[in-house]
């Protein structure tokens, strides 16, 4: 998967705000060429929640585990819950993670190496392995933050 079929597929989900830092527009110089993915079908930026999912494009720091400095290397970020989580690691997020993979190892379902505690997983460039899953992930996590904004919408009419 290119980042930009990614960046499509996420785009195609109903109600996302699909943020492309970039010079010029006010953004920290280290976000340039990363992605942010936003619940927000009012198309404002969400100042309360942070993305469902991100795509890194860099190193940022404390978090070079997946050595994305190399060529053509990024790292899709997804927050899709506690259940896909379990599932894909085998642990709760904030069990310490025992045996996982090599963070920099590509096509492969992983914690997040900064995030995971949190419960967010990461894949360093979705191959065949997990094209599939990156999509389930992205769906599940698109879906847990839809329901969030709804709870909250809910409950302030």
């Amino acid at each position: 998967m290119t980042m930009d079929e990614i960046i499509g597929f996420v785009d195609g989900l109903d109600g996302v705000l699909t943020l492309r830092p970039a010079p010029g527009d006010g953004t920290p110089d280290i976000s340039w060429g990363d992605t942010f993915f936003y619940y927000a079908p009012d198309r404002v930026l969400p100042t309360t929640t942070q993305p469902f999912a991100t795509i890194v494009t860099k190193n940022y720091p404390g978090d070079e585990a997946s050595r994305l400095d190399r060529a053509d290397t990024f790292r899709v970020n997804v927050n899709a819950g506690k259940e896909a989580f379990v599932r894909w690691t085998g642990h709760t997020p904030r069990e310490p993670l025992t045996g996982e993979a090599d963070p920099g190892t590509a096509d492969t379902v992983i914690a997040h190496p900064v995030y995971g505690t949190l419960g967010w997983l990461a894949v360093v460039n979705p191959g065949p392995r997990t094209a599939a899953a990156t999509r389930e992930l992205l769906r599940a996590a698109h879906h847990l933050a839809r329901s969030r904004h709804e709870r909250r919408s809910a409950s302030t009419t």
